[in-house]
């Protein structure tokens, strides 16, 4: 909706009662100059991190500026401050210096997972082995292996000032972060606010679904823009939001919620409808459907079929092309990531697709593909597996 998503993340800081924030970024400062555009209302202390070392390193870029307690999370987690009150509540009470805010889980080995002795908190296990028995001797072991736990941490975390002396205390390393958690817990102990659901999080990037179905909940607000051209008979319904200069051609239907960004063009006869995200400059051509899909800036289509599909900067898809979304047997569908299939817990997938990607006319993918970007795929191409960036198919 025009916007990065940690834009949404301090507006709900904001309104949980945050005022101060710092955000730890890389070299090139991209964060601080995307975010320079708008007018945040709350005071941002920007800092460095010079090489991508880990959460840990990151969080101890920021120890000169940390004058007491404070709240460790992920920039993607853009509903957090729902869960400020609670583990300030548990913090007061318990009196623990560590809370972290958990949620039971399927896919412990994905995860950070919390290790318990009877109630309590005993340690933090990252990425537990699949397999792996993590029962203590006494216990007896279980088939195939158990897990610590089916307790995940959720990126959210409430920190004493001394975690950084714990943190010093530990090598160096990816994880040196859950580490030094680790470490803490053993020597002071730990608390857990457990929640029922997650934060919006974005792990994969179907999760964008999700984020996008909430932010519209939200924040989407009707109207079009004085400077919006729509042409008599464009028949538009429900919360829908049309930015300047776009001009929607005779025919269209827009049902909303959708949102459609500046400059953008939406041909004629076309249907844009529940939950559609079009950012800037999308062209939509003549006799198109889109529904829950997310189109990034200056993406082209012409007509076709864009279900619950992800669309990068750039792309450009020839006439006819369509995205499969369901199974034939409408089971869930599963992507492969990394040589693994994920389970996406959806049953309504399409693709998902890198930037500046080109199609030919009458491509079909199947659903949950990943295309690269910068690939380009030719015309009448059936895609049933993964594209790697810089292929031509």
């Amino acid at each position: 909706m025009g916007r990065p998503l940690i834009w949404y993340t301090i507006e709900s800081l904001k309104k949980a009662g945050v005022k101060e924030i710092i955000i730890v970024q890389g070299p090139k400062k991209d964060v601080e100059e995307e975010l320079g555009n708008y007018d945040l209302g709350i005071d941002i202390k920007y800092v460095i991190q010079p090489e991508p070392k880990g959460m840990g390193n990151a969080v101890l870029m920021a120890e000169n500026l940390i004058f007491g307690p404070f709240f460790v999370l992920h920039a993607h987690k853009v509903n957090v401050g729902d869960y400020v009150g609670p583990l300030m509540e548990k913090f007061k009470e318990s009196g623990s210096g560590l809370i972290f805010l958990g949620i039971k889980t399927d896919q412990p080995w994905l995860y950070g997972i919390l290790k318990f002795e009877g109630n309590k908190i005993r340690g933090l296990i990252e990425k537990p082995e699949k397999g792996k028995d993590y029962n203590p001797p006494t216990a007896l072991p279980a088939e195939g292996g158990a897990p610590p736990s089916d307790i995940k941490v959720i990126g959210f975390y409430l920190l004493p000032q001394r975690f950084f002396e714990y943190y010093k205390r530990v090598p160096e390393h990816q994880y040196a972060f859950e580490e030094a958690l680790d470490l803490y817990i053993k020597e002071k102990g730990a608390e857990v606010v457990m929640v029922e659901k997650e934060p919006t999080s974005y792990k994969y990037p179907w999760h964008l679904f999700g984020i996008t179905k909430d932010l519209m909940g939200k924040y989407l607000k009707s109207g079009i823009d004085k400077s919006a051209k729509v042409s008599k008979n464009v028949v538009i319904e429900g919360n829908v939001f049309v930015g300047e200069n776009t001009k929607i051609y005779e025919g269209a239907v827009i049902k909303g919620p959708c949102y459609i960004g500046d400059n953008c063009i939406i041909g004629n006869n076309s249907l844009i409808r529940e939950y559609a995200n079009l950012e800037d400059n999308v062209l939509i051509g003549a006799f198109a459907e889109v529904t829950r899909s997310i189109l990034q800036e200056d993406v082209h289509c012409h007509s076709g079929y864009f279900g619950d599909s992800i669309f990068g900067k750039g792309c450009r898809l020839g006439a006819g092309n369509i995205t499969a979304n369901v199974r034939i047997d409408r089971g869930e569908i599963k992507v492969k990531v990394k040589n693994e299939k994920v389970k996406t817990g959806l049953d309504s997938l399409g693709c998902i697709m890198g930037e500046n990607t080109k199609t030919g006319i009458h491509c079909s993918f199947m659903p949950g593909v990943l295309i690269g970007s910068n690939c380009q795929i030719g015309p009448g191409s059936i895609i049933f597996e993964n594209v790697e960036d810089e292929t031509n198919f």
